[in-house]
């Protein structure tokens, strides 16, 4: 378009000058030259996005709320469409909960679950006898109170491993809730020798009733800033996912392509259009001091059940191949001198530096998501001398990051997901939602593409979350269509340390909702899943958002097993 530009208003001159035909030529090719240069440049830095060139999807719209005697709100959580609400519906058995009790203005702590009070009882092994490698170990817990006296209703957050510190072995449990005050957990025996069972109280059920309260009645207590700049004028104002209770004009962000929604209050001086970055604002506290109460570390909150008698058992070998065993309820895999083994049939390699550069080599790595996913992206680069960073002068946050072995032909990229997401200041134009840059990936058998989003929606409404997930899932659909050799890896979320702040926003309850919730979208596809829940909640080390460098290289070696499994 810019040639036939330059060269329609050069004609007027070569009439009048038909004896200097080259020197146009010239001028044009130099100008022609010196416009691919700049554009080369600008591209490389990631300063220009060639969706631009494309319908745009960043349209910004000012909407003017009418005045009106109830608040208003831009919410859209009950706005999915036909489709969104089918999956949304079958989705609901996943994450269903068990009734928890309801909080009483004259409620006591002492009514409360008491993790010290409780117990668990290893039972017999089915039909008596030793115990052996490929049984299964049956605990049962019994919840009372901070009097003592045995809980009636079930709905409380409980975790459960059994280890052995000297093999460096340890296997995740599935817990059971019975609704009475009981629970069930059963454990896979997969190795010789001792095994200690382990059980924790990460929340008790009131402390769920009130993170339910929190989510329905308070959903943008997690608020997010944005500055809008234009000369010397600059304003800063609120954006969210949903605004609620004002008659202020607002912005409206809503991506065209998935229909994710975004907005922020309007500026008073400015336009939309002014709107130059993102940031988390801040957290709204909303508890009463009783409820504080009910997340308090050491007393109610990630504290261990004590056994009713032995907490070991000794489990003798099966002359059975391990991997030809049936469990009733598979972990997805178990720790094993250090090693996580996978029940899936996947054979987990041990890579180090060298047969890492020789499994990626001639290949792209596209990573997706939030800082769980960026770890890994920072153990690559830090793993490999020759995969050099190319610094595209972007936040090391949200990115975008490259980083590039130029002799095995390497190349490893991050990029945040769009958002909500909790992040210092980024420039607006690097927000991009996972779905709309997925549809530009080419793929193919030497494409790696690896996503990992769930952190930033522990505070809204899961059908927030739900409605991204399918935006992604569908594009991931696409990619595989147009390319199905492409390699597509998908982090699950994982339990981590507890604090208050982190239970009203991040609590593993959470967390762990909207792991179901990924799993049933996903399930059926041609995806692979690294259990990170499982591989957190199974290892001696603790659990963290962003885990320890034993946790994090098995998941790496994981997902590189998927991509090279010979």
């Amino acid at each position: 378009m810019a040639a036939v530009t330059v060269h329609q208003e050069m004609l007027p001159l070569m009439r009048g000058v038909t004896c200097r035909p080259f020197r146009s030529l010239k001028v044009i090719s130099v100008a022609l030259f010196t416009f691919c240069s700049i554009l080369m440049v600008l591209l490389y830095k990631g300063n220009i996005d060639w969706m631009m060139f494309k319908p745009t999807n960043k349209v910004s719209r000012t909407a003017t709320v009418k005045p009106s005697a109830q608040p208003v709100s831009t919410c859209s959580f009950d706005l999915l469409s036909p489709e969104e609400l089918l999956v949304f519906d079958s989705l609901k058995e996943a994450i269903v909960w068990p009734e928890t009790p309801s909080l009483k203005s004259d409620s006591s702590l002492n009514d409360t679950s008491d993790p010290r009070r409780s117990s668990f009882t290893i039972l017999p092994r089915s039909g008596g006898g030793s115990w052996r490698v490929g049984d299964q170990l049956q605990v049962s817990i019994a919840i009372r109170d901070f009097h003592g006296r045995p809980k009636k209703s079930g709905g409380d957050v409980l975790l459960a491993r059994l280890h052995n510190s000297t093999f460096h072995a340890g296997v995740a449990g599935h817990v059971v809730d019975h609704r009475n005050g009981s629970y069930s957990a059963f454990f896979s025996l997969l190795w010789e020798g001792r095994a200690q069972v382990e059980v924790v109280l990460v929340h008790p059920s009131e402390a769920v009733t009130t993170l339910q309260k929190l989510t329905e009645e308070h959903p943008d207590r997690i608020y997010f800033n944005s500055l809008f700049q234009s000369g010397s004028v600059s304003e800063t104002t609120t954006c969210n996912v949903c605004l609620t209770g004002t008659q202020q004009r607002f912005c409206d962000y809503t991506d065209l392509r998935t229909g994710e929604p975004w907005f922020c209050y309007k500026p008073h001086q400015l336009d939309c259009d002014a709107r130059i970055s993102h940031a988390r604002g801040g957290f709204r506290q909303t508890l009463k001091s009783t409820e504080e109460k009910l997340f308090q570390r050491g007393v109610n909150m990630k504290v261990s059940i004590p056994a009713s008698g032995p907490q070991n058992v000794d489990i003798l070998p099966n002359e059975k191949d391990i991997n030809r065993l049936t469990f009733k309820t598979p972990p997805s895999g178990y720790y094993y001198k250090g090693a996580w083994q996978a029940l899936d049939g996947t054979r987990v390699h041990q890579f180090n530096s060298r047969s890492i550069s020789q499994c990626l080599k001639g290949k792209a790595v596209h990573i997706f998501g939030d800082s769980t996913v960026r770890q890994w992206y920072e153990y690559l680069t830090n793993s490999l001398p020759d995969l050099k960073e190319f610094d595209l002068q972007t936040s090391k946050q949200s990115g975008p990051l490259m980083a590039l072995d130029y002799v095995n032909k390497i190349s490893v990229t991050f990029r945040s997901h769009g958002p909500p997401i909790r992040y210092a200041s980024t420039s607006v134009s690097q927000l991009h939602y996972v779905a709309n840059e997925l549809d530009s990936v080419l793929g193919g058998t030497n494409t790696v593409v690896v996503i990992g989003v769930w952190s930033h929606f522990s505070t809204f409404p899961v059908e927030v979350y739900v409605r991204r997930l399918l935006n992604i899932r569908k594009a991931v659909a696409r990619l595989l269509s147009r390319a199905p050799g492409t390699t597509v890896v998908i982090r699950t979320a994982n339990p981590k340390e507890m604090t208050l702040y982190e239970s009203l926003t991040n609590s593993d309850w959470f967390s762990l909702q909207r792991d179901k919730v990924l799993r049933e979208i996903f399930r059926g596809m041609n995806v692979r899943l690294v259990d990170a829940w499982e591989m957190i909640l199974a290892h001696h080390l603790p659990h963290k958002l962003h885990p320890d460098s034993d946790i994090l290289k098995n998941m790496v070696d994981v997902l590189l097993s998927f991509v090279c499994p010979l």
